[in-house]
């Protein structure tokens, strides 16, 4: 098993590996160029995510800035839209659904490290310096507001709403909107949530 094989399995691995580096180099470098584009440079934008995001679908969206990990580990669905200062760390695997809305300055974090300070200091020796990840997966439909960290590990079922601020340290069940730090359940979303029914809108 490689050190990217062991990153994707939860297992301990190294991140200065050069394969993993050289990808790493690369991820960060696309993200860069595709920060210094336009909006109105939608070719450019496109052929940069095409090889930042190889599986991800072809009708998705970031404003910008963006900031990706390895790119490798992510897979996004159709009809996605990511606001401005999107930050993926996916050293593990992080895997988005159809139709996902991301707020400004949303956070996903799949790396994890030891608690112990002596298995996580940075020093030439067998274990320490090491990290592991675990997987996120934000299924289809799911809306997450400005300023939400979603912690490794944490499934956020399909329709589910995570207001503003919130730090997602659980899994979400569907159709829940959920808030706080750490995030928590309020209530589920029903039809009584219609926007048709909220008249002073219209």
């Amino acid at each position: 098993m490689n050190e990217d094989e062991k990153l994707l399995a939860g297992k301990l691995a190294n991140p200065r590996e050069p394969a993993l580096a050289k990808r790493q180099q690369l991820a960060h470098r696309l993200s860069k160029l595709y920060n210094d584009t336009f909006e109105d440079e939608m070719e450019k934008r496109r052929q940069l995510l095409e090889q930042l995001l190889p599986n991800a679908g072809k009708r998705i969206y970031f404003q910008g800035p963006i900031f990706f990990d390895y790119g490798t580990h992510t897979t996004i669905g159709e009809r996605f839209y990511g606001n401005t200062n999107i930050t993926v760390l996916d050293s593990g695997r992080v895997t988005i659904g159809d139709d996902v809305l991301l707020g400004p300055n949303v956070t996903l974090a799949t790396a994890m490290h030891p608690l112990r300070y002596q298995d996580r200091n940075f020093i030439p020796d067998d274990l320490p310096g090491k990290e592991y990840s675990k997987p996120i997966t934000i299924e289809s439909n799911c809306w997450l507001a400005s300023n939400v960290t979603v912690i490794g590990g944490v499934t956020i079922g399909n329709g589910s709403v995570i207001g503003a601020g919130s730090v997602v340290t659980r899994d979400i069940p569907a159709n829940s909107l959920a808030v706080g730090n750490p995030c928590r359940v309020i209530r589920q979303i029903t039809d009584h949530d219609d926007i048709r029914l909220n008249r002073q809108l219209f």
